[in-house]
């Protein structure tokens, strides 16, 4: 694979513009297809087997004008009664929109202050265009503001409105073209490195709307795609252009040093790359349709940033020249500064002391991590909104008016073919400790069905809420009847993801090791690698509880209060940081096997592995984590926890473990870190996973020696 690269390399560097003609005719391609045949983003949160489905299922069935979107229209006036004529009016105007079934009766407050009116669509709100159907009610309203009511909008479609995105990318690549001019010195070489992952990024985007058109793409994709995808996208693009300057640096003519870069530096871009795909296909073991989507577009962008790394970067370095090195750097025969003195002093200090560093290192991962122990994982809702987002105000006047289980009202589903009593299962319900009000039972238009709706006390982000579910299914439901609604549905959501938590982590943990230990011919060393991986995810798990759960920052990042962790965070999250993490992994891991290979001596292979790469991986980690906390400001809440989640684990994973943990395990291994049982060094197959050609394909694992404390 390495001679492959390399050819690649050399070819594109010594004939550029073909390559970037290509690049452009691809990209221009997949683009254009996505604008003539891409399909539009839907979420699909269908959970199969779960209560709320079956409920969802049966309500679709027999009740069609409840089977789609909603919206709620909260009027309130301070200070006196609602104008009811207006209100009905407003009804009026509402029913004649496009795509609504019905409108249901207004429903005042005790006081007259506040009306409620639901407006029921006919298709799925991934059907409607959030924020035109939003105008539209507001249009339909308007009568009612300009009379002196406030007029807010809740429900599924308003909730669905979020602002234009762009900020968030803009703010990583400001950020990353600055942090890459301090560290290379060079406009030319600190664009090369965005240019090529904007190029990647270009074919990946459009890549998943074309996907979008065979199947449901869930509208989180995209932005999750561009954060991970312009990330690694940077990194990979930077790994290999360090490598180009280092051969530049050995007087190796542009071409060569394209080309041997794109065979070392590159193979290690394609097996990072190739981790973080498989941490992604651990997703489909979710088995929940938004989840998979997420990880299938993401990987799409992952795959289409490591060919522009592999193939269009080659060629730009070979346009470039010496240009990607400073000014003084440029005369044939200057000396380049390839590693870092700091970095070597403190790798080898670390190795003096390894116990010492070691145990330290653990103790604070271990105490970031604590936190995560008291987790509470909950989708979010309108209460997680800013105070001056309709949806908010519609939340807040609701519970109010109405109670805090207005917001999150439990539909009933009752089959009267299997239990034809649907009078006795009201007068159950409203018997039912923490059920506050049932309405009378809806029946189907043939009568073979009811759907009754439950106000319970609390509001959908409750604890208690997530009891009364519990206690209708097991004490008062009868054969034939479900639960749904926005509350049941969170409930099975947040236990399906838990249950399925430890089958994605097994997956994606097993199948990375087998990888590494194929690529590096090592047991231990890819076991140090998802241990310490595990390590950092754990802590990014602890700070995302300590911000958002207990509220240590969550005012600063546009919230209103303390939230729940979102529900979704736990699986996304770890698969994206497996793999992400491992990139880092696999490009000082080879650094450092490549010295272990070529000088034999395990201690000092570590040091000049680490004072080769320190620099590139802080530089590529301050991309990375500026690029996930520009996603921080997202006005989606997953993305937001993402961004901070994502950006303390690389922030952690690039100094602690790196600078701290890698050195003082390595130092107390000795050579024992690249040990192979020798019957697994004949079945296994031999990777040239360093670019080192023979030598590193004939190299014998050697035994370990006593370690050296």
């Amino acid at each position: 694979m390495s001679r492959l690269l390399y050819r690649l390399g050399r070819a594109a560097a010594l004939r550029p513009w073909r390559f970037i003609v290509a690049w452009v005719l691809v990209v221009g391609a997949v683009g254009g297809v996505a604008a003539v045949a891409g399909g539009d983003l839907r979420d699909d949160y269908t959970l199969a087997g779960t209560g709320s489905q079956r409920a969802a299922d049966l309500l679709a069935d027999r009740f069609p004008a409840l089977s789609g979107a909603d919206a709620r229209v909260v009027v309130h006036r301070d200070g006196g009664p609602v104008d009811r004529g207006g209100v009905a009016a407003a009804q009026e105007r509402l029913a004649g929109l496009p795509h609504v079934s019905a409108v249901d009766p207004a429903v005042p407050s005790r006081d007259g202050a506040t009306s409620l009116i639901t407006v029921r669509y006919d298709v799925p709100v991934t059907e409607l265009a959030p924020g035109e159907t939003l105008d539209r009610l507001r249009g339909a309203t308007a009568g009612l503001a300009e009379s002196g009511h406030q007029v807010e909008f809740g429900g599924q479609v308003p909730e669905n409105v979020t602002a234009p995105g762009g900020l968030a990318e803009a703010v990583g690549v400001v950020a990353a073209l600055v942090i890459l001019l301090l560290a290379f010195g060079s406009v030319v070489a600190a664009g090369l490195p965005l240019a090529v992952a904007l190029a990647g990024l270009g074919a990946g985007v459009s890549g998943i709307t074309v996907l979008a058109a065979f199947a449901n793409v869930a509208t989180t994709a995209p932005t999750l795609a561009v954060m991970t995808g312009l990330g690694v996208g940077i990194d990979y693009a930077l790994f290999v252009l360090t490598r180009h300057r280092e051969g530049l640096a050995e007087g190796l003519p542009v071409a060569e040093a394209a080309g041997r870069a794109n065979a070392t530096a590159g193979l290690s871009v394609l097996f990072a790359g190739f981790t973080v795909l498989l941490a992604l296909c651990g997703l489909v073991l979710s088995r929940i349709p938004v989840f998979m989507t997420m990880g299938f577009a993401t990987g799409i962008v992952v795959a289409a940033t490591v060919a522009s790394a592999v193939t269009l970067l080659p060629a730009v370095l070979g346009l470039a020249g010496r240009r990607v090195l400073r000014g003084r750097d440029r005369a044939e025969g200057a000396p380049i500064a390839t590693e870092s003195p700091r970095v070597r002093r403190w790798a080898d200090h670390v190795g003096r002391h390894p116990w010492a560093w070691l145990l330290s290192a653990l103790v604070l991962m271990l105490a970031l991590a604590a936190p995560a122990l008291g987790m509470r994982t909950w989708p979010s809702d309108a209460s997680s909104e800013p105070e001056s987002n309709t949806v908010r105000k519609a939340y807040d006047l609701v519970a109010e008016s109405y109670g805090a289980g207005a917001n999150g009202p439990l539909l009933v589903a009752v089959d009267l073919r299997e239990s034809p009593d649907a009078a006795g299962l009201q007068r159950r319900l409203a018997a039912t400790p923490g059920v506050v009000r049932v309405a009378p039972p809806l029946l189907s238009p043939d009568r073979s069905a009811a759907v009754l709706v439950v106000t319970p006390a609390y509001g959908p982000q409750d604890e208690r809420a997530t009891g009364v579910v519990d206690r209708v299914r097991a004490d008062v439901l009868p054969p034939g009847a479900e639960i749904t609604g926005l509350t049941a549905a969170y409930v099975d959501l947040s236990r399906t993801l838990d249950e399925r938590l430890w089958p994605v982590i097994g997956a994606v943990v097993a199948t990375s090791f087998l990888m590494l230990m194929i690529v590096f011919r090592s047991l231990l060393a890819p076991l140090k690698a998802a241990v310490m991986n595990l390590l950092s995810i754990g802590a990014a798990y602890g700070v995302l509880t300590a911000v958002f759960q207990w509220g240590w920052g969550a005012e600063l990042l546009g919230l209103p209060h303390a939230v729940p962790v979102s529900s979704f965070i736990l699986l996304l999250m770890f698969a994206v940081l497996f793999g992400v993490s491992m990139d880092y992994e696999v490009f000082l891991l080879s650094r450092v096997r490549e010295e272990w290979l070529r000088t034999g001596d395990a201690h000092g292979s570590v040091s000049t592995g680490l004072a080769v790469t320190g620099r590139v991986i802080s530089s590529a980690a301050l991309i990375m984590v500026a690029v996930f906390l520009g996603f921080a400001l997202d006005p989606g809440l997953v993305i937001k926890q993402m961004g901070v989640g994502l950006a303390v684990a690389v922030a952690l994973d690039a100094t602690v473990v790196r600078l701290v943990l890698v050195p003082a395990t390595m130092a107390l291994l000795g050579r024992a870190n690249w040990w192979l049982p020798r019957p697994l060094a004949r079945v296994l197959p031999v990777v040239d996973a360093h670019g080192a050609g023979p030598a590193a394909r004939t190299a014998e694992p050697v035994p370990p020696e006593p370690s050296r404390v």
